[in-house]
């Protein structure tokens, strides 16, 4: 049996309790065993020749979750056109370094929500590639002229290229719904309202109708209790995505409190996409036109649907407009615009997002018998939650147990 012991810490450990000055964290066979103070800890027999990581008094905290990334985009780092310009497999290279970015940022659970299949999933597992585990949705559905739909005027069409499935009628999106669920995605993800990005609506009409959204959400739970995440921003998205029963609309930036009301009723999470809003949406002339009104509506929408109650998770449209690897700017934005605390803001970014993801029996707080995804950070985030989006103050990541990245360069 492997045993680390991590020590000297302050520990938040993602359920919202205060937290502890003087911590350790006990690590055996890539699950914790004990988190707590100090003079708690159980006494570790010395002929297993643990390792101990001091970590200088840093904070330490559990493996942050992005539930809403692009790994086949490549944020401000490209154009989403050059994906037409290379081979598929060149794009699979491209991964690579997003993946190592992402996950050391403290990032150790991504959900994909278009762009990347399983066998991106299934390499990161069988550690054939580096990252943090993914969850993947594959492809996007979405009706003809909708937020999936990258047909343009000179008649090309990106749609497949970037992921979208376009689906017409129940039926269509049954069919296609049950081909992604017999490949083995962990979630399905429909556009219910237009989009900034796509070139041919707008994020104030109605995009897949509520008996579609109805049906997906009924085969995905007939397949395996699957989930599915709606993009929807305007009002009458919003309203059949939640209405369908969707867990999680994606954005909300138009939601009423009437619909906040019935997404706190019906068990729903909001995962707001704040950090996508700081800057324009280069992606499409369309997009840049369409971003400041709602990204400002974004910043005025959030405080009502944190004090409404809704499950809040941490997701960031990664490889659209933010970068990869930029996640953790998320907590900021949570507390700046919606009201947050930081320790809120870190429970949202932690162990709600794990309850979103499913994953919360063995993720999203560092606690006795679940995996060891652990991330050292520099200083006290409760302090300064900014301090996180500074990627050079993520000192260590543990990945269940092992390590994924080390700029502290602890013995570990």
């Amino acid at each position: 049996m492997t045993t680390t012991i991590v020590h000297n810490a302050r520990l938040i450990d993602g359920t919202g309790t205060d937290a502890v000055a003087d911590a350790v964290i006990v690590i055996d066979d890539g699950k914790i065993t004990y988190a707590g103070a100090s003079a708690g800890a159980p006494q570790i027999d010395g002929s297993t020749n643990p390792v101990r990581v001091d970590v200088g008094g840093n904070t330490v905290l559990p493996g942050f979750f992005d539930c809403h990334v692009h790994l086949s985009l490549p944020g401000t780092k490209g154009s989403p056109v050059m994906a037409a310009m290379v081979p598929e497999s060149y794009r699979f290279f491209e991964l690579i370094g997003r993946l190592k970015t992402t996950v050391a940022a403290g990032v150790t659970t991504v959900r994909d929500l278009m762009g990347v299949d399983v066998g991106v999933r299934d390499a990161v597992e069988h550690g054939l590639v580096e990252g943090p585990r993914l969850l993947v949705a594959d492809k996007m559905f979405s009706q003809t002229g909708g937020h999936a739909d990258f047909h343009i005027p000179s008649g090309l069409d990106g749609t497949g290229l970037i992921g979208g499935v376009i689906v017409d009628s129940v039926d269509e999106a049954r069919k296609e719904a049950r081909v992604l669920l017999r490949e083995g995605v962990d979630v399905l993800k429909i556009a219910s309202s237009g989009g900034v990005t796509s070139p041919s609506d707008d994020p104030d009409w109605l995009g897949a109708r509520t008996e579609i959204v109805a049906a997906l959400v009924e085969e995905a739970h007939n397949y395996g209790g699957r989930k599915v995440a709606a993009h929807a921003i305007g009002l009458a998205g919003i309203r059949a995505a939640v209405q369908g029963g969707v867990q999680s609309v994606e954005h909300g930036y138009a939601l009423t409190d009437e619909l906040r009301t019935e997404m706190v009723e019906r068990g729903q999470f909001l995962v707001p996409t704040l950090i996508e809003t700081l800057k324009p949406d280069t992606a499409t002339p369309q997009a840049v036109a369409k971003s400041s009104k709602w990204h400002a509506l974004a910043h005025e929408s959030i405080q009502a649907s944190v004090e409404a109650g809704i499950k809040v998770a941490v997701g960031t449209d990664a490889g659209l407009v933010p970068d990869h690897g930029d996640t953790l700017g998320e907590l900021g934005c949570l507390v700046k615009f919606g009201g947050m605390t930081p320790m809120q803001a870190i429970v949202a970014g932690t162990k709600t997002s794990a309850e979103l993801c499913d994953v919360a029996d063995s993720l999203g707080t560092l606690e006795a018998g679940k995996l060891a995804d652990v991330v050292v950070v520099k200083g006290d985030p409760l302090a300064d939650i900014d301090s996180l989006a500074d990627k050079d103050n993520i000192l260590l990541v543990l990945k269940e147990g092992k390590t994924a990245s080390n700029r502290g360069g602890y013995a570990v």
